[in-house]
Formats: C-alpha cells, sequence, structure tokens
C-alpha cells in the first residue's frame, strides 16, 4: 500500500504541469456539452461518464492541427489499455484548426471540425467535444501565446471527481504515457 502511494505520488509530481492548471488534488469541474463518436452527436456529461469509472480527460489546441492529429491517433491506439483500467477518455478543443481557418473561429467551423476529427483522427475510438470558453477557464487550459485556444493539457480524474494527474506540455508525444501510468498507480489501490 504504501509503495502504492509513493508510485501515486511520484507520477503525479512527474505529470505536475509547467503551466498554470488545475492541480493535483483539486475537484474537477462538471462540463456537459455534444460530444461527436464516429461523427455521431451525443449529449456528453462529466458526471455521468464518471459514474463507469475514472476519466481521462484531455483538452488539445485544435482539430487537424499536427501535434493534435498525432494525439487523437495515440490515444485512438491506447483506447484498449483505457478499457483495461475501467477508464474512459474524451478530447476537448476550443479551436478547430486548419479546417476553414480563413473563415475565422466561430460555432459551425469547430462543430463541424471536431465531428470530422472524431471519424478522422480519433479513428471513433473516443468522444471528442467543442470546450466552451467556460470549460478551459474552470480547468485554467488556456494556452499561453493565444489564451482563446485550449493548451495541450490531459487530466486524469477519479470517480469521486479528483485529479490525481495533470500533464501540460505542447508537445503530445507522452500525454498517453503519463495518463496510463497515473491510471494503473490508482487502480493498483482501487481495483475493479
Amino acid at each position: 500500500m504504501k509503495k502504492t502511494l509513493i508510485a501515486l505520488a511520484a507520477v503525479s509530481a512527474l505529470a505536475a504541469p509547467a503551466k498554470a492548471a488545475l492541480p493535483v488534488g483539486a475537484p474537477a469541474p462538471e462540463f456537459t456539452g455534444k460530444a461527436y463518436l464516429n461523427g455521431e452527436a451525443a449529449p456528453y456529461s462529466l458526471d455521468k461518464a464518471l459514474k463507469k469509472g475514472p476519466v481521462v480527460l484531455y483538452f488539445f489546441p485544435g482539430a487537424f492541427t499536427g501535434g493534435c492529429n498525432i494525439e487523437a491517433h495515440e490515444f485512438a491506439t491506447a483506447i484498449d489499455d483505457y478499457k483495461a483500467q475501467g477508464a474512459t477518455v474524451i478530447g476537448l478543443t476550443s479551436y478547430y484548426g486548419t479546417a476553414d481557418r480563413a473563415a475565422g473561429p466561430h460555432e459551425e467551423g469547430l462543430d463541424a471540425a471536431v465531428r470530422d476529427f472524431s471519424k478522422q483522427h480519433c479513428n471513433g475510438k473516443f468522444p471528442v467535444a467543442a470546450a466552451s470558453a467556460q470549460t478551459v477557464t474552470a480547468y485554467d487550459v488556456p494556452l499561453p501565446a493565444k489564451p482563446s485556444i485550449s493548451n495541450r493539457t490531459s487530466f486524469v480524474i477519479t470517480p469521486d471527481h479528483k485529479i490525481i494527474a495533470v500533464y501540460s506540455d505542447l508537445n503530445p508525444s507522452k500525454h498517453v504515457a503519463m495518463t496510463l501510468d497515473a491510471l494503473k498507480a490508482w487502480r493498483a489501490t482501487h481495483p475493479q
């Protein structure tokens, strides 16, 4: 038990963000909205998802951008590892990236981009949604260089609404590994 708690603390320390974001131990704010899974819209509620088990919530800067495409593919490839931990994944963005960029940010462009992104880069493996400005603010994840865009930040949230890991890095390469490590450490003390 003591080794597991030390391991969880070590993973949490490694996953601490370089920029402000809700810290480990903070309660995760509820959010609801329309999410897309393989292009199909459905209502999403963090509260409802947490009733099934832990949730990996990852914010990404923009659909159809290089790093976000890579990150979504990596989460999709690892989805069975998340399921083995009893966890679900959801991605949120407040910007629609290169799709329709010339038209400027607007609700329809973001919604259509998220819908298409759910099929093309998430491979229909997990839902993605447009994050409201309130959700980006509640999780304290605006991109420092452009606050209207969400930063690349991943959270692991347990069914009691506690954040047990936070990892913030524009490089998408470690988000999956960091969140899976945190889930495995938590799962060691909370068997299914």
